[in-house]
């Protein structure tokens, strides 16, 4: 084996060593050409060989939920037993006879149970993949599966009307990480904040202010009919007396200057909030700007012609009846205000004319009835609706002492997600929120997430990536990091099993943007600390000879770069003190 070293990109004093060019992974570093690829291509060349009709199949590899079957396996055979008429087994046999297998990749190849195909991976392959994660670092998980894609992902898309609350929360750490999750597989993402500060919400948010900037000038004044009573309003209402004084008293309700204050204010307290949850949106959309434009009219008008929009009993409907709903839908209601379809069909539409080749959505439980019918629109007005992505979320509730905490926005009863970081950090929250796949009810256990412990998740892996550094630094005291790694002598079943853990990051990585499910990652993240303690707890590096301990420092690093990348794709930070 060639023993000439490749230097890492950067080295990282103290923790700096040499890893031999041997052990180099010959195929591209893209996460498309690693060994499911490998395997595929040869199954491929296999079939080809082993009938004299083409065979066409679609060829799965699996991790097999047992180590006793191998690394991998695939049900190739079982698949073809109609074609050729031929026991699974027996197929599976004349398949592995013609593999043209390269001991540089596999160990080994086993048909097992009625015809499952199971592979064992070289060590020399494990070491030239752990030589690339070193080198790789932070670029490590990193793919083109999505590069030259546009993608828009909107979420949050909270109007104006007061603070983020919790519930809020699960909608823009999903939508965020989902973004993250995107741009790691080579995707150009675009986050969106969609909003109106139009309508009867924010006449009542006005009015909300205005009642109270009466009140702290001595006047007599009521709050509206289902007002806004939380404290942020009457710091609005302050404000303005501080630039004002006065001189708003004789201004009528209808007077923008309330709604405009309140909205700048809130906005500006959005903005803070999210920032301080990791999250930067790259542009806002106002509903208002679709009225404006005449998207909204031209969306009636194109559907009347093509006779899915008429008028009845005052309003216009959509008729949605046409796409197999039993009742047709109101687009308009009889007081001239549309419903909410009305401008997400706009939107949608605005999304679509703008480029993007996937248009995501991060909509609540509470959309469920309604998306469908956007969707509905925008193919019937000759959209390709397949570029419109939606992902439903259900909704979180607070648990405190066992008992669920309620919120209101308008009665103020309710946890902001600023109240919710200072009880439990930015950290925490964002991690709680990823926890469960979006599809369930999620609650979030305060007594858990303030717990400074191992019961808590996140410093769980924040503890291990830690831990890490911890004992990189001793072990830079006691040996000589700039030698050359000699990563032949991990050979311990806990390394091996450490260093297979870590080589399915980037598979873990694309099928959480593949499926938009951060909690994926969560869950190899806990495997990865967990094989990490098991690797700690058998394999001592401190006292062991020189050769052995700097492969070992050289897998704590490789492990370390793992933890960090994942939670930087979470957007939790991977600290190397606690």
């Amino acid at each position: 084996m060639a023993t000439e070293p490749a230097q890492l990109p950067v080295p990282c004093s103290p923790f700096f060593i040499l890893i031999p060019r041997g052990y180099r992974h010959k195929l591209p570093q893209n996460f498309d050409f690693r060994m499911k690829a490998y395997l595929v291509r040869i199954l491929s060349e296999a079939l080809a060989t082993i009938s004299d009709q083409p065979l066409e199949a679609d060829i799965i590899i699996e991790k097999p939920r047992s180590p006793e079957h191998g690394d991998a396996a695939t049900n190739l055979a079982m698949t073809l037993t109609k074609k050729l008429k031929m026991p699974p087994r027996k197929i599976a046999e004349a398949i592995k006879a013609a593999l043209p297998m390269d001991d540089g990749y596999l160990s080994a190849v086993e048909i097992a149970g009625p015809g499952f195909i199971n592979f064992r991976f070289s060590e020399s392959w494990l070491y030239g993949q752990l030589a690339e994660i070193l080198m790789r670092a932070e670029a490590y998980g990193k793919s083109s599966a999505n590069a030259g894609k546009r993608m828009q992902i909107e979420f949050v898309s909270a109007n104006p009307t007061g603070p983020l609350t919790v519930g809020h929360g699960r909608n823009a750490v999903l939508g965020d990480t989902i973004a993250r999750l995107l741009e790691w597989t080579g995707a150009k993402v675009d986050r969106e904040y969609y909003f109106n500060n139009a309508g009867r919400q924010m006449r009542v948010l006005g009015e909300s202010v205005r009642a109270r900037y009466l009140q702290k000038l001595g006047q007599d004044a009521e709050l509206p009919e289902d007002g806004y009573q939380g404290g942020y309003i009457g710091d609005i209402a302050q404000t303005l007396i501080d630039e004002h004084d006065e001189a708003l008293i004789s201004c009528p309700a209808t007077d923008p200057v309330f709604k405009n204050a309140a909205e700048q204010a809130i906005f500006a307290d959005i903005r803070q909030t999210l920032e301080r949850m990791n999250i930067i949106m790259d542009s806002f959309f106002n509903e208002h700007t679709l009225y404006e434009d005449g998207a909204i009219d031209r969306v009636v008008s194109r559907l009347r012609e093509l006779d899915l929009a008429y008028d009845a009993d005052g309003a216009v409907w959509f008729r949605t009846t046409t796409f197999g709903k039993e009742k047709d839908t109101v687009l308009v209601k009889s007081t001239g205000e549309p419903t909410y379809r009305l401008p997400d069909i706009a939107y949608h539409i605005s999304k679509l004319d703008r480029g993007y080749d996937t248009c995501i959505d991060i909509f609540g439980a509470d959309h469920i009835a309604t998306y469908p019918d956007v969707v509905s629109a925008v193919k019937a007005l000759g959209y390709d609706s397949d570029r419109i992505d939606v992902q439903v979320y259900q909704f979180v509730t607070i648990v405190k002492d066992g008992e669920p905490v309620k919120m209101s926005t308008r009665k103020a009863n309710y946890v902001t997600l600023d109240e919710l970081m200072d009880m439990v950090g930015s950290d925490v929250t964002r991690f709680f929120f990823l926890m469960r796949t979006p599809g369930t009810h999620l609650e979030f256990d305060l007594d858990q997430a303030t717990e400074q412990g191992e019961k808590n998740p996140v410093f769980y892996l924040q503890y291990a990536h830690a831990r890490i550094h911890s004992i990189l630094a001793k072990a830079a005291e006691e040996y000589k990091l700039d030698s050359e790694a000699a990563l032949g002598q991990l050979t311990h079943p806990t390394e091996i099993t450490l260093i297979k853990e870590l080589l399915q990051f980037p598979d873990m990585v694309a099928q959480g943007a593949q499926h938009r499910e951060p909690h994926r990652l969560i869950n190899y993240l806990n495997d990865v600390a967990a094989s990490f303690h098991r690797f700690y707890h058998d394999c001592r590096i401190m006292g062991e000879a020189p050769e052995l301990a700097i492969a070992r420092v050289a897998l704590l690093r490789a492990t370390g770069t793992v933890l960090k990348n994942g939670l930087t794709i979470l957007g939790i930070t991977a600290p190397e003190r606690m």
